[in-house]
């Protein structure tokens, strides 16, 4: 892309940016609002009259009301009284609205650009693909908490919840290459094809990663073995592994199982990170790759770090804040893996 267009392409690309760094926190607000069980609080779907949380008692009641109808509340919270309720219904109800203001902030800037000319041609139909994923990502939401409601469900499915995190994380890499795409010059990007498959092979174990972690979430898995480097003493706990009946149940059911090959794709996805370190110190000291190369292993050790404080301090009331950065740094690494793989993808020039 010429020097000249990626000049007229920076106030959108700036603009991405921020929009990527919402998603993030939208994410992180999510997990929050799985983590504390706040999910369900909030009964109701109001796109515009629900940007207010209730306003008075009266309010504060009915909505209370609603809640006390759904299986959570009988099985699991029975004890909580208005003031419980109410902190709860904040994280959801603060989840729901940042999504409402990611709503503006894509779409007012968008028409701005419209009118102004910033948005050419080729920007066109990704611009629509992005709106479209974004819309996708809030209906999954919104599926997602009715379906606990009016059911005998006391959290939201785990797998429900993977597949709107994945989403999520979609739109955000499609938000980051976007933005990568129109303000990078090619001229900048390595033709290296050894460190462009590491880096395919990275995003596609760390997205089953994610996953997992996601399904460590959704079942609370870290309560039947809060403790490291071993699994309830054991290396391989093969015997509490293989109890659900069939294997699709059990890699996606069993908690023991989804601990333990969420513990064994960490330490894959560190060795590999390893490998694609070592190879990028090879490579030109001018390449943008080369003065990245300690940034993903950085990332993924300290990644492993939080993993273990997030496990370890599961039973405490630390449990919150280890599992929200280490959800955070997961973020971070899949972001740089995308970015670095960006930069991989140049042509090599071969001179006759």
């Amino acid at each position: 892309m010429k020097a000249n267009s990626l000049s007229q392409n920076r106030p959108v690309a700036i603009w991405l940016w921020i929009g990527a760094i919402m998603i993030v926190i939208q994410v992180l607000l999510g997990g929050i609002t799985r983590l504390t069980g706040s999910g369900l609080s909030i009964t109701e779907w109001q796109p515009l009259l629900g940007a207010l949380p209730p306003m008075n008692e009266k309010a504060w009641i009915k909505a209370f009301d609603q809640y006390q109808q759904i299986a959570q509340y009988k099985y699991v919270n029975s004890h909580f009284d208005l003031q419980d309720f109410k902190s709860i219904f904040f994280w959801e109800w603060f989840h729901r609205d940042f999504g409402r203001l990611m709503g503006f902030v894509f779409i007012i800037p968008f028409i701005y650009f419209v009118i102004k000319k910033k948005i050419n041609s080729s920007m066109i139909v990704p611009m629509i693909i992005l709106f479209l994923l974004g819309g996708l990502q809030g209906a999954i939401g919104w599926i997602m908490v009715k379906s606990g409601i009016g059911t005998d469900l006391l959290y939201v499915s785990h797998i429900r919840l993977a597949i709107h995190f994945i989403t999520a994380l979609l739109l955000l890499c499609y938000v980051i290459w976007f933005a990568l795409q129109i303000s990078v010059p090619r001229e900048s990007l390595s033709a290296e094809p050894s460190l462009k498959k590491l880096n395919i092979g990275l995003l596609i174990l760390l997205t089953f990663q994610l996953i997992y972690g996601a399904f460590m979430a959704g079942t609370h898995a870290a309560f039947a073995a809060p403790n490291w480097p071993l699994i309830n003493g054991m290396w391989y706990p093969a015997e509490n592994m293989l109890n659900q009946g069939s294997f699709i149940s059990d890699i996606t059911h069993n908690l023991i199982s989804i601990q333990f090959i969420h513990r064994s794709l960490a330490y894959l996805i560190t060795i590999v990170v390893l490998v694609w370190t070592f190879k990028a110190f090879q490579l030109p000291k001018r390449s943008f790759l080369y003065s990245w190369r300690f940034i993903p292993l950085a990332i993924v050790l300290i990644q492993v770090i939080l993993g273990v404080l997030a496990l370890v301090y599961s039973l405490t009331e630390a449990k919150l804040m280890w599992s929200i950065l280490h959800q955070f740094v997961a973020i971070v690494l899949l972001s740089c893996l995308l970015i670095t793989y960006f930069y991989s993808r140049g042509k090599r020039i071969y001179l006759k």
